[in-house]
């Protein structure tokens, strides 16, 4: 087998795939993706860090592609997607550049307390650098520690060894989290009011993206002082330069970028009061060590036995299980998205396999839905420590085997309960995946295809117009599942054969009778 090592792949995890058999080529990274689409033809599998992107397009011609690893924690760089619905398994080694990333934030926050960065190019230029150079102390002033999983939580302990006040928000946890952490959490709005200096240590999502923006940096007390170290794109870089040059933030420091490399000719470069490092988060030689050699271990099992580990697109999984368990796979992504469209950030989540059951290994089916609720595609959750991630956030996961399948070979009852209340989904495999029940009604839909669904008055005309609308608007219906609630009011789950805009869902709920209408 041939594996294709780009980025600059540590040594000790290539040798391991030679001492194993495999055949390893290296290659600098490979910007263009229809270059790395021929390239990819030839190997099964592919080890890149984070300059070779991997989209859909360099995928498109991979018919011996098996899996693909990204040495340290983020896949923000890969399209997890597009590598799924090819079969391609993508794995990671989040451990690795723990320490390394956690290190790297907080050298970057004394280096702005000491105004080091700027001392250093004031003596190497032959000056006297001294006056306008007063720093202040770390010890006694707050942290604001946005993102508190591996890496948020070291620099959070680490922050706290040098006599930092420390509190923490994280947009993945629920507000009941907030008691089970040893570290005060606060909301975004609090901790930006609250802290002298905030640091960033979350992944890049669409929820994500932006969240440091220029409201948000105008929360911040005045004089306060940003970090991120984490992923580009977090924060709004024009508006950042904004709020400097307006004097409302005292600095800011800058290891991961929106464009990387960083343009030669971008604003940030030239900015008094910014400290800007290259990505070099992860880069230590002990985290490079780390990544390279964890990842080629969990690549080669997975090539040579099929085991299954640090993937964040597949579930923990015997040979023997697979053909028992594999069916089902897709339906438990499916309802976990689903849970966690119907309640966000859930306190709760009980999962029933029942009928027969004697031969069905969930383990692997709980932590995969359990993913699925909090998010596989920024790297942040797998399968494989999807069970611990949750316990971290404070959702609470539970489990029934066995009991009555209400008809059904194997029915899945899944119960899920948060701030926003308790809901209920009932599913099977019968014709495919179904949802047989929604909150006890009684439906009929696919939880993977494109679904409205919608609450209304259970009265003459309401569904007409609908249906008129969605035709008006060109959108066919496939599939119309209809369920009264018993309290003058019935759900109804709509297949369509697209996606509906938000403006076209935001028009269709104004028709008298939609109480509430949803784009799942």
């Amino acid at each position: 087998m041939k594996i294709l090592a780009c980025d600059g792949i540590h040594a000790d995890g290539l040798n391991l795939f030679k001492e194993a058999g495999f055949t390893v080529e290296t290659s600098d990274p490979i910007k263009d993706p229809a270059v790395l689409a021929e390239k990819l033809q030839q190997f099964d599998g592919i080890m890149v860090r984070s300059a070779t992107l991997i989209t859909a397009e360099s995928l498109a011609k991979a018919g011996h592609l098996k899996v693909i690893g990204r040495a340290g924690a983020g896949v923000d760089t890969i399209d997890v997607e597009a590598a799924t619905a090819r079969g391609i398994a993508v794995m990671n080694a989040p451990d690795g550049n723990t320490l390394a990333a956690a290190e790297h934030a907080v050298s970057l926050l004394f280096s702005m307390a000491r105004h080091v960065p700027r001392a250093d190019a004031g003596m190497k230029a032959g000056e006297w650098p001294k006056n306008g150079l007063t720093g202040f102390e770390l010890e006694g002033k707050r942290l604001g520690v946005i993102g508190l999983g591996r890496i948020g939580a070291t620099v959070a302990r680490k922050a706290a060894g040098i006599g930092m006040e420390v509190a923490a928000y994280d947009p993945f946890l629920p507000a009941s989290a907030s008691g089970r952490m040893s570290v005060p959490m606060k909301t975004l709005d609090e901790l930006l009011a609250w802290a002298d200096i905030i640091t960033l240590h979350i992944p890049r999502t669409k929820e994500t993206t932006n969240i440091i923006g220029e409201a948000q940096m105008r929360k911040m007390r005045k004089g306060a002082y940003l970090i991120n170290a984490a992923r580009g794109g977090l924060v709004d870089e024009e508006a950042l330069i904004k709020i400097l040059d307006e004097g409302h933030l005292a600095g800011a420091a800058l290891d991961t970028f929106v464009t990387e490399p960083l343009q030669k000719d971008s604003p940030l470069r030239a900015h008094p009061k910014l400290i800007l490092t290259p990505h070099l988060g992860a880069s230590t030689s002990e985290a490079q060590q780390a990544v390279s050699t964890i990842l080629a271990r969990q690549m080669i099992d997975f090539l040579k036995t099929g085991a299954v580990a640090g993937c964040v697109n597949l579930p923990p999984l015997s040979a023997e299980a697979a053909k028992e368990v594999g069916p089902w796979m897709p339906l438990m992504t499916e309802l976990g998205k689903l849970a966690n469209r119907l309640v966000p950030a859930a306190s709760s989540l009980h999962i029933t396999y029942a009928g027969r059951t004697e031969a069905l290994d969930t383990r692997p089916l709980s932590r995969l839905l359990v993913a699925a609720m909090l998010g596989t595609a920024s790297g942040r959750v797998t399968p494989v420590n999807a069970l611990s991630e949750a316990a971290a956030r404070g959702l609470q996961v539970s489990e029934t085997l066995g009991g009555d399948g209400d008809g059904f070979d194997r029915l899945l009852r899944i119960e899920v309960a948060g701030e926003q209340g308790c809901r209920s989904i009932e599913a099977t495999l019968h014709r495919g995946p179904r949802v047989v029940r929604l909150d006890g009604v009684e439906l009929d839909f696919d939880p993977g295809a494109h679904i409205l669904l919608m609450k209304n008055e259970d009265r003459p005309g309401v569904i007409g117009l609908l249906g008129s609308n969605l035709g008006a608007a060109g959108i066919n219906i496939i599939n119309f599942s209809l369920g009264a609630t018993g309290d003058g009011h019935a759900i109804a789950a709509i297949t369509v054969d697209r996606e509906v805009s938000q403006a076209q869902v935001a028009g269709l709920r104004t028709i008298p009778g939609i109480v509430s209408l949803e784009m799942f």
